[in-house]
């Protein structure tokens, strides 16, 4: 039997946009793991009324509902009060969980229990519980009318344990099939061009399926399909992406990998490789998203953000005759950035960035959004020109700069062309 859900985020600080609601991104993401189609989110204030009147919807369109938030011990949780009543169910005291709740306060806290937690071990009569060893909020599910209702906190730490180690094994009970997805990364291609160039399999495919999302920057297609086991489900799915490899070609940087960053970092690794980089319009960007992976250290070097021409001649030793001839958005000054760079950090490889970020052009007139971008090894050094993107805004350009120096990084090491 196949089932489909709906998640209900209660909280008015999710309506006041306070908090992201990224337990509904997780919730759903695992639901569609274990094969159960989420057809609606729903976010309701504190307020009784109005969930109770989301809450009648829900069941009317949904065989599983689960909720976030309300089940902590002031006036304003009112979850459980509200679906209890909805679906006819009485709360009762368990006493064991009252216990737990005491024990938490004593070890984590070193203070007695509050009067008001009380309420958080009032559960649904006849429910099955969902001890919470993170928190004081215990959840619970249980099924009324042909509709299944668990209850989960809110806070995102103790959602995501509640979801994973206890909502998760009971709707596993409940499903017949497993749905399986792969993310396949792309950068160097439009979202139009990858829908144009792959417009027959996506169309023709119904079980697995391929669809497109635009991400900043790049591009990412999720081939999903659906079967009875995870193994069933990879079969369907291996030649899937293979052929989508194949028609897109070297654009394609991995399959469920987390950045261009990692896929760099990897390669640095796999091949005994250290790089440095030498930074201007984007101050810094590509340091920081090398030295946010764990383990950067063992590749990463270090960096310059050369913003102005002092530094770039005084610290990376650019020539003042370049700079005063050619300026420092150029390609002899990226050329000179990157050897420097690899010179004063000992680094195999370094990369160098310089443009124009906006909103103003620079003082030759040159346009928003041009970058210049070196790559400096023990063979040389290689340098492209690209148009970041002019009325973009300075993080557009920014960002758009960084993905195509990591670009660059990964096809040099991987010997690909560098035009895509």
């Amino acid at each position: 039997m196949s089932h489909t859900a709906e998640l209900i985020a209660v909280g008015t600080e999710l309506l006041l946009g306070n908090i992201a609601n990224t337990d509904a991104q997780m919730i759903s993401q695992g639901l569609s793991a274990l094969g159960i189609t989420v057809h609606n989110h729903t976010v309701v204030g504190d307020n009784p009324e109005r969930l109770a009147e989301a809450l009648d919807i829900a069941r009317r369109r949904a065989d599983i509902i689960i909720t976030t938030g309300g089940l902590g011990p002031t006036y304003d949780d009112l979850t459980k009060q509200t679906i209890c009543k909805t679906f006819g169910r009485e709360l009762e005291l368990h006493q064991d969980i009252l216990d737990e709740i005491s024990a938490w306060f004593q070890s984590k806290m070193g203070k007695k229990m509050p009067e008001n937690n009380i309420q958080q071990a009032m559960l649904p009569v006849n429910c099955t519980v969902f001890d919470n060893p993170v928190g004081t909020a215990p959840g619970c599910a249980f099924q009324e009318g042909g509709v299944h209702v668990l209850m989960l906190p809110g806070p995102p730490f103790e959602c995501r344990y509640m979801f994973e180690n206890r909502a998760a094994p009971y709707l596993e009970k409940l499903t017949d099939g497993v749905i399986v997805s792969h993310e396949i990364r792309i950068f160097g291609m439009g979202e139009s061009s990858v829908e144009e160039t792959l417009y027959e399999p996506m169309t023709r495919l119904t079980n697995p399926t391929l669809a497109p999302y635009a991400k900043p920057n790049e591009v990412m297609l999720r081939a999903t399909a659906k079967a009875d086991t995870p193994e069933a489900a990879e079969a369907m799915l291996r030649p899937l992406v293979a052929q989508v490899q194949d028609m897109l070609g070297d654009v394609v940087y991995g399959v469920d990998v987390g950045s261009l960053e990692e896929v760099v970092s990897a390669l640095l690794k796999e091949r005994d490789l250290t790089l440095s980089a030498a930074e201007s319009c984007t101050g810094g960007l590509i340091a920081k998203r090398m030295t946010d992976l764990p383990g950067a250290s063992a590749v990463f070097r270090g960096g310059v953000v050369s913003y102005t021409d002092a530094v770039k001649s005084g610290v990376l030793g650019v020539p003042e005759d370049v700079l005063a001839e050619y300026g420092a958005v150029s390609e002899p000054a990226a050329r000179a950035m990157a050897e420097g760079c690899r010179k004063i950090c000992g680094s195999d490889l370094a990369v160098s960035v310089t443009g124009v970020a906006g909103p103003d052009s620079d003082g030759r007139g040159t346009e928003v959004g041009t970058v210049f971008i070196a790559l400096a090894s023990g063979e040389g050094v290689i340098c492209r020109k690209f148009s970041c993107g002019k009325g973009r805004g300075r993080d557009r350009v920014r960002t758009s700069a960084a993905q195509y120096a990591f670009d660059m990084i990964r096809r040099s090491l991987l010997g690909l062309p560098q035009e895509p």
